[in-house]
């Protein structure tokens, strides 16, 4: 196998960034390691994924590696540390960097063998003045992190001094990666433009009489058949009733006339998550009443979608979305005005959560549900108040209304679950949705459903 060729003069500015932020704290040691390979069973492993951390900072994705940044006053250094060259395992295993070439290939300033971690670690952390890291994440390297330290400590009476604070290192991380640099924005489209035609492949593919599970397998034939390396998260296919659990995934259930078929799915490309979910007649025609639920759903995303633009503060789209959709409970009848009240009072009581109990929406990124804080840093009294989105921020918009069988709920939306998400980007003067080519209103759907 050649050696890569990317250009990963992206990551290396990221590091730069990091230390940056940790020479501003005074400088030290910051130590992240990747994932480590789960076996599934016997001697079978799960599809090893690297550590979204590691990766945002490293660009590189063999097991058993820990990077390792060295900030002071006047010097950054990033260290990798993993798996040397071999030959034979390679044979079984497939190609690995081994540190002189992943040093070269990946700009860091020094590579050693992952084997000698426990030997250099205590000399990188003398007189160190804090420990970056984050505890309890991967126990493993928790244990050499604390005997690193224990040796430090060891040496005290010649004068060397152990690190005396310790800061999380993925909460500086966090809002590094929350900001979607051109990269990744491009990445992210293209996990979006494929789900969005994975997506379409399966109205089409859908007909009363077939299985979930034969939706799902469309969903990921288009998603490998594009480059994609993996599903960002376990499908949801589920139809009728199914829809009403929000995180099924048994995806086995045979699909009846005059279903809807709910499917949350997207793939992972490049390590970047795309994030969609239609919903849609399994006989290709939505009835009096789904129709009638659906456009409630499909207004209450826009709603939501015009608080997607700098300025706005997070939960303005859920609010906007709550809103629309409550007043659609009240003129269906699956709330009772005159129990409920009025809109204003059904929206206070939190009515609106016996048919929408979820947010509508998270960040999205190099994982499904992305990290980033969603309060700002500073508490208005005892709380703090969400933050205001701004260029760069990728977050998704996922109403939905899902009715079980209830006393006083109208039948003829019994077991009618429905969501509608997208992926947005918010750009400077508003938002890009980079899922806009997914069938989404009632024609776009029906007429992909006749193109079967």
């Amino acid at each position: 196998m050649s050696i890569n060729t990317t250009d990963y003069s992206a990551y290396s500015a990221r590091r730069q960034q990091l230390m940056a932020q940790m020479q501003a704290q005074g400088g030290g040691v910051a130590v992240i390691p990747t994932a480590r390979e789960c076996i599934r069973n016997n001697d079978n492993h799960f599809p090893f994924r690297h550590d979204s951390y590691f990766y945002y900072l490293s660009g590189f994705t063999e097991p058993e590696v820990v990077l390792v940044l060295v900030a002071t006053a006047d010097k950054q250094q990033s260290i990798l540390f993993c798996r040397e060259k071999n030959p034979e395992r390679e044979i079984w295993d497939g190609f690995r960097f081994g540190p002189e070439a992943a040093a070269k290939e990946f700009a860091f300033d020094a590579a050693y063998p992952i084997d000698i971690l426990a030997d250099k670690l205590p000399e990188l952390l003398s007189d160190a003045r804090t420990l970056f890291y984050s505890i309890a994440q991967e126990p493993h390297i928790d244990s050499q992190v604390q005997q690193s330290l224990q040796a430090v400590r060891d040496k005290g009476r010649s004068g060397i001094r152990a690190p005396g604070i310790t800061v999380d290192v993925r909460e500086l991380i966090d809002e590094m990666r929350l900001f979607k640099d051109a990269t990744e924005i491009a990445l992210m489209q293209r996990a979006a433009s494929i789900s969005a035609e994975a997506h379409a492949r399966a109205m089409r593919s859908a007909r009363p009489g077939k299985f979930e599970y034969e939706l799902e397998a469309e969903l990921l034939y288009e998603f490998r058949r594009n480059g994609a390396q993996a599903p960002a998260y376990g499908s949801i296919v589920a139809t009728g009733a199914n829809a009403c659990i929000l995180h099924y995934q048994s995806n086995q259930a045979q699909i009846k006339d005059g279903d809807l078929v709910l499917i949350d799915a997207g793939c992972e490309f490049d390590s970047y998550a795309s994030d969609i979910t239609r919903t849609f007649p399994a006989n290709g025609k939505f009835s009096p009443a789904q129709k009638r639920l659906y456009e409630i759903v499909l207004a209450s995303q826009q709603a939501a979608l015009e608080c997607a633009r700098p300025g706005s503060v997070y939960m303005d789209g859920h609010n906007a979305a709550v809103r629309v959709l409550t007043q659609g409970m009240l003129d269906t009848g699956l709330l009772d005005k005159n129990k409920v009240g009025s809109l204003d009072d059904a929206i206070a009581s939190a009515a609106f959560r016996q048919f929408y109990m979820h947010g509508t929406g998270h960040w999205l990124g190099l994982d499904v549900h992305d990290v980033g804080d969603y309060r700002a840093a500073e508490k208005t009294g005892d709380t703090r108040a969400y933050r205001q989105l701004r260029p760069g921020m990728v977050i998704t918009i996922e109403p939905g209304i899902y009715v079980r069988p209830a006393e006083g709920v109208p039948e003829e939306y019994w077991n009618t679950g429905i969501r509608i998400e997208d992926d947005i980007l918010i750009t400077a003067d508003g938002h890009l949705n980079l899922s806009r080519d997914t069938p989404k209103t009632v024609a776009e759907i029906e007429a992909e459903m006749r193109a079967r």
